[in-house]
């Protein structure tokens, strides 16, 4: 199973989520008894009447928190909302992954105020986040996953909106996203976008929750068959569109997805020995391809056409080689979703002609036929110590590694 999470549009807060999970299936009764035993781990809070109801929002029927609180503390120390939610966590009996779950999260919200404020961990204190509702969110959020038996299952998420404008909390006015949010989602893997909102649309709760649980990043949705759908509404309104979280249940296909970066690029004054010579360096940058193509390009000049795969990760470096190689004055970047067969890499010691080789060699299934491929150097460099043609060391090799995989199968 996969479970695509939706922010592209309205962002994601605590409550949007929870309620997108109740939406999809979760048991509420679960989480209200859960959530009602945390009261008595946080002083000076009480929850008055918690519930969800169907609202609609732009035409969308999604689900809504509600929740009256009675409290009087305008801060906290971030230390003692992690110990009601540890002790919540406890006494509850969740699971040791829901339990860790919950941990990571506040730890991570604790964490980004640390570094923004420059003071320790321990001294860290929440304002806008000190209210009981943040245990509420993260402790419901666990339930509900466990309840749902997602900790187990593949999570994606798809660009975050954060908005855009300025926000004002308890230290003053800066630009939105705010240094939180800034903060909990550097060094994760998830992309942000702004939006012309003019509010925040992401809170620092949503994202500390979003970091903790979902680590694959898509541009698109996968292939998948759809299953279900949970649809949670926020607190605010917007004209322009429905603030509405979604998020989709389904079953993926056998493909694994990431995504790539091409870049194109054509030259038509490189000589050969320089193109051949630059696959080489470019596959040394970490390039996952790179391929050139000759054709014929305005005035009927002949060009090469080069075409490289590679992460966003090793893109600059790339465009600095293929800049400084060819001298080319512009390349073109395209952003691309691969669906992947998965694959497994082996390592075997094989003993050919009373000499012993180290083959690499990847395995991969579809559709109930599995098949391998041989690393193309490892062959190279057994076909050239055995003084044999390529094909009929690649045919005794193919020989050998059945052998083994079927002797690993047998009984």
């Amino acid at each position: 199973m996969v479970l695509v999470i939706d922010p592209q549009i309205a962002g994601i807060s605590g409550d949007m989520l929870l309620c997108s999970l109740v939406d999809l299936g979760a048991n509420k009764n679960k989480i209200f008894d859960g959530i009602k035993q945390a009261e008595k781990y946080l002083a000076g809070s009480s929850i008055v009447k918690i519930d969800f109801q169907k609202i609609q929002k732009h035409g969308i029927e999604s689900l809504q928190l509600i929740l009256d609180i009675d409290e009087d503390v305008h801060e906290r120390k971030g230390l003692e909302i992690k110990q009601a939610i540890n002790n919540t966590a406890h006494a509850i009996g969740l699971s040791e992954k829901a339990k860790m779950f919950a941990e990571s999260c506040i730890d991570t919200l604790i964490s980004s105020e640390s570094k923004i404020h420059g003071v320790s961990e321990d001294s860290v204190h929440f304002h806008e986040s000190s209210s009981i509702d943040t245990l509420v969110d993260i402790v419901g959020i666990a339930i509900a996953l466990e309840d749902l038996a997602l900790f187990d299952q593949k999570i994606v998420c798809l660009p975050i909106s954060v908005g855009g404008g300025s926000v004002t909390f308890s230290h003053g006015m800066m630009s939105n996203p705010a240094s939180a949010i800034l903060e909990i989602f550097k060094n994760s893997n998830l992309v942000i976008k702004g939006n012309n909102a003019n509010e925040e649309l992401t809170t620092p709760t949503g994202a500390c929750i979003l970091v903790n649980l979902a680590v694959n990043p898509v541009s698109y949705y996968p292939q998948m068959k759809i299953d279900s759908i949970g649809y949670g509404a926020g607190q605010k309104d917007f004209e322009s569109f429905a603030n509405v979280l979604k998020i989709v249940l389904g079953s993926e296909s056998n493909f694994e997805i990431d995504a790539v970066k091409i870049l194109e690029t054509n030259v038509d004054d490189v000589s050969g020995e320089i193109l051949g010579n630059l696959i080489e360096k470019i596959m040394e940058k970490g390039a996952r391809d790179v391929s050139i193509y000759n054709g014929i390009s305005k005035k009927g000049r002949p060009t090469n056409l080069i075409s490289v795969i590679c992460t966003e990760k090793n893109m600059n470096k790339i465009i600095d080689l293929l800049v400084m190689e060819t001298g080319t004055l512009g390349i073109r970047i395209l952003d691309s979703n691969r669906f992947i067969i998965p694959r497994k890499v082996f390592d075997v010691s094989l003993i050919l002609n009373g000499e012993s080789f180290q083959v690499h060699y990847k395995q991969f299934s579809y559709k109930g036929k599995t098949n391998f491929k041989i690393e193309f150097d490892d062959l190279k460099k057994i076909s050239n110590a055995l003084d044999k043609p390529v094909k009929e060391t690649e045919s005794l090799l193919r020989k050998e590694i059945e052998k083994l995989e079927n002797s690993d199968e047998s009984p």
